[in-house]
């Protein structure tokens, strides 16, 4: 610490944003995940969080909501090879499942396929297993935890966790899609089906969808019959509210005010207008500007509301895209540092 210049040159020493933390000096740690084994359009976000870390020295440090944040301590505990060679190996499979089923056709009659579905399933299952794990390990020490991935799959385990800390919380969702599918493709764990998954835990009380524009009549009808546990704010019923002059201030008060004092925020880029990450996995037209999305997560802090963790999904492996989830990091990282305990 005593030999670092925040207002030097971006270092490129292996760490996020050049910073000189490590596991024990860090406040908050960063696990990245590289994992896309059950993508249904583009690939690449599995390269994600190397994007991420290789862009993220191009930042300054001085943070317009919390100018010292980075003294809190950001550190990247890893992206482990073992996650990377796993997803690479079973890609193909999932692709071969992939495939059968956007014919229209069943797995079922496959003996093949349905044992690389199984194969599949359990993989995914062991990867949210050892993801609870470290985000066991990160939380008993009182410090708080990032997941970088990978699809949208990844968070589970990391939620699972929080939901044996906490008694109850809820989850901002930014988002195109709802993730509300069952079981996307036969895929248990789909980066399709993260929030369906998400709901079977009691102590999330509120899930809150925002920038959703590419969604399917099953969705709406879970968001309907969940009695108000889900929340969704369709990006077109947005955009048509702005434009009729309603300010996003206002629209933001609202959001926040379906959230319980708990927050966790659940960052798929593709929430986005597509031109901030144009290599993410599913890109949709439309969208929220980033300085939009920063400010609704901003409100979530200044109403007292504390941010708990949070996951950054789907960022591509393009230059643009690493340099905008590494914004994305670092300001989040930034308002968990500001919110209450």
């Amino acid at each position: 610490m005593a030999a670092f210049d925040p207002n030097g040159v971006g270092l490129e020493n292996g760490n996020l944003f050049g910073l000189p933390f490590n596991f024990d000096s860090a406040q908050i740690i960063v696990w990245g995940i590289p994992w896309e084994v059950t993508v249904s359009y583009g690939s690449g976000t599995a390269q994600g969080p190397a994007a991420i870390l290789r862009e993220s020295p191009q930042l300054d440090l001085y943070d317009f909501d919390h100018p010292g944040g980075w003294q809190q301590g950001i550190y990247l505990a890893g992206i482990p090879d073992f996650i990377k060679t796993k997803n690479n190996a079973l890609k193909a499979k999932a692709q071969a499942v992939i495939e059968r089923t956007s014919q229209g056709y069943s797995v079922a009659d496959s003996p093949t396929l349905m044992a690389a579905l199984t194969d599949i399933n359990q993989e995914c299952r062991y990867l949210n297993q050892w993801i609870f794990e470290q985000a066991q390990t990160v939380l008993v020490q009182g410090k708080k935890l990032v997941l970088l991935g990978g699809d949208h799959s990844i968070p589970l385990g990391y939620l699972q966790a929080l939901a044996e800390r906490y008694d109850e919380f809820g989850i901002l969702q930014i988002d195109a899609h709802s993730d509300l599918r069952q079981a996307y493709q036969g895929f248990e764990f789909s980066h399709a089906s993260i929030m369906t998954n998400v709901l079977k835990l009691p102590q999330v009380t509120k899930l809150v969808q925002v920038g959703v524009r590419d969604v399917c009549a099953a969705e709406v009808e879970t968001v309907v019959q969940s009695q108000g546990r889900i929340v969704t704010y369709y990006d077109p019923d947005l955009k048509k509210q702005l434009f009729q002059g309603v300010t996003w201030h206002s629209l933001c008060q609202e959001i926040v005010e379906y959230l319980p004092e708990r927050v966790y925020i659940s960052f798929d880029v593709d929430g986005l207008d597509p031109k901030l990450c144009p290599q993410t996995g599913t890109p949709v037209p439309g969208g929220l500007e980033l300085e939009a999305a920063f400010h609704l997560c901003r409100m979530i802090v200044r109403s007292g509301r504390s941010l708990i963790g949070c996951d950054i999904c789907e960022v591509g492996n393009g230059v643009w895209d690493g340099n905008v989830g590494a914004r994305i990091l670092y300001k989040l990282c930034n308002l968990m540092g500001l919110s209450q305990p």
